[in-house]
């Protein structure tokens, strides 16, 4: 026969875990929702604006001067040295405002009217990290996919959160937390990405 101090004991019981059940079900509602998914429609219009920064590598193309077109390499400072005028502050600056600069110092008495073209060969890495088999440093190509990324990673770990991934921009401190099947999630250079850890 169970006692009332038994019953008692169950009810408290089926109570917290009834309340630490909807409490999950609320904080994994909230990681979902805390951030739009970023499509590979956003892409395009990312690297247009893209800052540059250590690790990438840029192809110079000064036309009609075979001598100053060539391919460089952004310093961990951030400088693109270049010849003739020397180190140019390329870090955290737009390709466009670069390209710009380079012109105005070869017409310092270098080159006549030049007409100067940058364009990025090799962006930046992006990272991964967390729940995944091969969390590190990868080389970023072009219309890649959150997805994609975890798949180059090795795919997830049995202990992964396979709804939610945080993604932090290369130009942000923040993390957002995104949700995978919402929609494709695009990679940007200098991203990096967490899988988080389920708990139910």
């Amino acid at each position: 026969m169970e006692s009332k101090h038994d019953s008692g004991r169950r009810g408290r019981y089926r109570t917290a875990l009834a309340m630490a059940g909807a409490a999950a079900l609320m904080l994994g509602g909230c990681a979902g929702a805390s951030a739009p998914p970023i499509s590979t429609a956003d892409v395009a219009a990312g690297l247009e604006s893209y800052h540059l920064g250590a690790g990438d590598r840029v192809r110079v193309t000064v036309f009609n001067e075979p001598t100053l077109t060539g391919e460089y390499n952004i310093t961990p400072g951030g400088a693109l040295a270049f010849p003739l005028i020397g180190v140019v502050a390329a870090g955290g600056r737009t390709i466009d405002a670069v390209q710009q600069e380079l012109t105005a110092k070869l017409a310092e008495g270098y080159v006549n009217d030049p007409r100067v073209s940058v364009e990025v060969l090799n962006y930046r890495p992006f990272y991964i990290l967390g729940e995944v088999n091969r969390p590190g440093e990868y080389s970023y190509a072009s219309g890649m996919t959150v997805e994609q990324a975890i798949a180059r990673a090795g795919g997830f770990t049995y202990r992964a959160n396979e709804k939610t991934v945080f993604l932090r921009r290369q130009t942000g401190r923040a993390e957002s937390a995104v949700a995978l099947r919402s929609a494709q999630v695009a990679v940007l250079p200098g991203d990096t990405i967490r899988i988080g850890e389920r708990y139910f």
